[in-house]
C-alpha cells in the first residue's frame, strides 16, 4: 500500500433518523490512505450509510466524520462515489459521460475528451464512445461508471456493491480490472459488498458490521499479496480459512 496516513476517520459515529430509527451505534472506523477497505455485514445493517457520512450525504446524530483530517460537512469533493445502480446520463454519449466530472471541473474541450478517450480504451470500451448507455450491456456500463469515477480525480473511491447486478465470469474480470487499475494509481477504496469471496479478493482489509444499529464486530487484515489474480486468490488455502473465518463471525448475525 501507498501512503499509510489517515484517509477517513469516523469517531463514536452514531446515526438515527427522524423517525426514531438508530442505523450506526458508536462506530469508530479508520481508512487508512491508499488502501481497500471492505465493508461487510447483515442486509439493512449501515454499509451504504457509512459511505453516505463519508460522501457528507448525511451527517452524524453524534461523533465525527473527518476526511485527511478536515471534518465533513457538506458534501465531500475529494470523493466519487459509484453504485450498484449506474447513474449514467441516458442523452450522453460514453464518451460525454465518462467527460463529466472533468467538464464539471472547467478542463477545457479538447483535453477533456482526450483524457476521457484514454481511459475508456484503458479500461477496454474505447470503441463504444458515440453509443449512448442503453446501447452498452451491464458490463460495459460499469466500466463507463469507473472510467468516470477515475476521471473525477478523486483521493477517495467509495463503491456500493458496484458489480453485484452483473453475471458471475463478467464479475469477475471486473473485480481484476479494479484491482489493476489499484496496482496503477493506488487509490484509497471504501467497497460494500455482501459477497466474502469479493471481499477477500479485492481489500487489504475487511470490517465485519452487526444487524441495524450497526456495531463493529471485526477487523481483518487480509495477509494476501498483491498484484493479486482475484479468481485464483481466493482458491488458495489462506483465503479459503478466512472465508470460513468471516462466515462464522457474520452465522450469528444472519441467524439473528
Amino acid at each position: 500500500m501507498s501512503g499509510g496516513g489517515s484517509a477517513v476517520e469516523l469517531r463514536a459515529v452514531s446515526l438515527a433518523f427522524g423517525d426514531g430509527l438508530q442505523v450506526l451505534d458508536g462506530i469508530d472506523l479508520g481508512v487508512r490512505e491508499g488502501e481497500i477497505l471492505a465493508l461487510i455485514g447483515p442486509s439493512g445493517c449501515g454499509k451504504s450509510t457509512i459511505l453516505n457520512l463519508i460522501a457528507g450525504a448525511l451527517a452524524p446524530t453524534s461523533g465525527s466524520v473527518e476526511c485527511f483530517g478536515q471534518p465533513v460537512r457538506g458534501l465531500n469533493r475529494r470523493v466519487s462515489y459509484m453504485t450498484q445502480r449506474d447513474t449514467l446520463l441516458p442523452w450522453r454519449s460514453a464518451l460525454d459521460n465518462a467527460a463529466l466530472p472533468l467538464e464539471i471541473a472547467g478542463v477545457g474541450r479538447r483535453e477533456r475528451y482526450e483524457r476521457a478517450r484514454a481511459e475508456l480504451a484503458r479500461l477496454g470500451v474505447g470503441e463504444f464512445g458515440a453509443f449512448r448507455p442503453h446501447q452498452l450491456s451491464g458490463g460495459m456500463r460499469s466500466r463507463l461508471s469507473l472510467a468516470r469515477a477515475l476521471l473525477a480525480d478523486a483521493q477517495i473511491f467509495l463503491m456500493d456493491e458496484p458489480f453485484a447486478a452483473i453475471d458471475a465470469l463478467l464479475r469477475l474480470r471486473l473485480q481484476q480490472l479494479l484491482v489493476d487499475v489499484w496496482s496503477e494509481t493506488r487509490r484509497t477504496i471504501v467497497y460494500v459488498t455482501h459477497d466474502l469471496n469479493e471481499a477477500i479478493s479485492l481489500a487489504h482489509r475487511i470490517v465485519v458490521l452487526s444487524h441495524r444499529p450497526a456495531r463493529i464486530l471485526a477487523v481483518r487484515d487480509v495477509d494476501l499479496p498483491h498484484p493479486r489474480d482475484v479468481a485464483q486468490i481466493r482458491t488458495t488455502e489462506r483465503a479459503q480459512a478466512m472465508y470460513w473465518e468471516l462466515w462464522k463471525i457474520l452465522e450469528g448475525e444472519l441467524q439473528g
